[in-house]
């Protein structure tokens, strides 16, 4: 891809994907100090009233802000996911091929499952509509990749656009079975392909890093980092907040939620939980799901009624994005997590956009 093929050569994505693209030197006089200036990416969803993508806007329609100051945009390009890999020759002038990317995450239920039998059917069932929209609706760019979690984060399937692979991966991670059954599946990376386990720990290293799901969950997002482009995590749970004892509502764990919220955003990952919670039992977790899907850049489902159609409507959404390009200051030597709000000037479209980025150091 044009743009993004320059900045790779540049070689300063590879800092943050998507985020910092370009640092130079400014001098000191022209902003009163030291200053560290770098082209800010962001992407960004913009969808009509009918959860369509809307295509053909350009810099005057959007509003960037840091802190409440509007930055100035410096290129707004927008990236179609529908004609990725060999259908790009379908592309319509102005519009630049892209591929998308999900991760298929599975919270595993079996513990849960004591409780009521409901929640194991229910992760059978998402698992079933899965695999049908893997076999009628993925695309022939779309790359895939499936985990799972018990205790610990399980690699299922790395990133592949491989449908009967994906397929026996999520069979897989439905029934609570571990990849380790399967060393083929895991040993060869393929160096052309985007891949979790070539950036991920190893072995019992990946299982101390991930002994709950905000570390594990943190340690995903990372390992998406050097892809270029939005990566949506496909989260099959009940939640995993923090129950407030008084309130009996589930509340993010100070300990680990800032620190997975800003791993998330950094590496551009999207959180949509589709909840596996029966229909008519009480939902504690409802409010922290939210919570985690808004903070992302995503929505939540809670309860749904049908797996298929909320995947469908994740894979609509996700048709095409938009590259703005913006350049933003920092104090030399400093470092830190710097919030950001998208909007466009139509109050009636919806933007859906990660919250912000890292900036110096990590």
């Amino acid at each position: 891809m044009r743009r993004i093929a320059t900045l790779l050569l540049i070689s300063l994505l590879s800092l943050a994907p998507a985020t910092l693209a370009q640092e130079q030197q400014q001098p000191a006089a022209q902003f009163g100090e030291h200053m560290t200036v770098s082209e800010v990416l962001l992407d960004v969803l913009v969808l009509d009233k009918d959860g369509n993508v809307v295509p053909g806007l350009g810099k005057s329609d959007f509003t960037v802000t840091e802190d409440g100051k509007p930055m100035q945009l410096t290129s707004v390009d927008f990236y179609t996911t529908r004609y990725g890999g060999p259908e790009a020759s379908a592309a319509k002038p102005g519009e630049v091929p892209a591929s998308r990317y999900f991760i298929f995450y599975f919270d595993d239920q079996k513990t849960n499952n004591l409780s009521t039998s409901r929640l194991m059917e229910q992760q059978l069932e998402a698992g079933r509509e899965a695999r049908k929209w893997i076999e009628e609706s993925m695309q022939a760019s779309d790359w895939i990749a499936v985990v799972s979690y018990d205790s610990r984060l399980k690699i299922q399937q790395d990133f592949t656009q491989d449908r009967t692979a994906l397929q026996s991966a999520i069979d897989d991670a439905v029934r609570s079975r571990n990849p380790e059954r399967f060393p083929s599946r895991m040993k060869a990376i393929d160096a052309s392909a985007p891949s979790l386990l070539a950036n991920l720990p190893k072995g019992k290293a990946l299982r101390d890093a991930t002994t709950n799901e905000y570390k594990a969950l943190t340690v995903l997002a990372r390992a998406t980092k050097g892809i270029v482009g939005r990566k949506n995590v496909i989260f099959f749970s009940i939640g995993f907040g923090k129950i407030d004892p008084q309130t009996g509502v589930a509340r993010p764990d100070q300990r680990y939620y800032p620190k997975l919220k800003d791993a998330l955003n950094d590496s551009n990952v999207a959180v949509y939980p589709l909840d596996l919670t029966p229909i008519a039992f009480e939902h504690a977790q409802r409010d922290f799901l939210s919570l985690l899907a808004s903070d992302t850049g995503a929505r939540s489902f809670l309860q749904p009624v049908n797996f298929r159609l909320l995947l469908d409507r994740i894979s609509k959404e996700n048709a095409g994005y938009y590259l703005i390009s913006y350049r933003s200051g920092h104090p030399r030597g400093e470092s830190g997590f710097q919030d950001v709000k998208v909007k466009t000037k139509d109050s009636k479209l919806e933007v859906l956009a990660r919250k912000g980025y890292h900036y110096g150091g990590t």
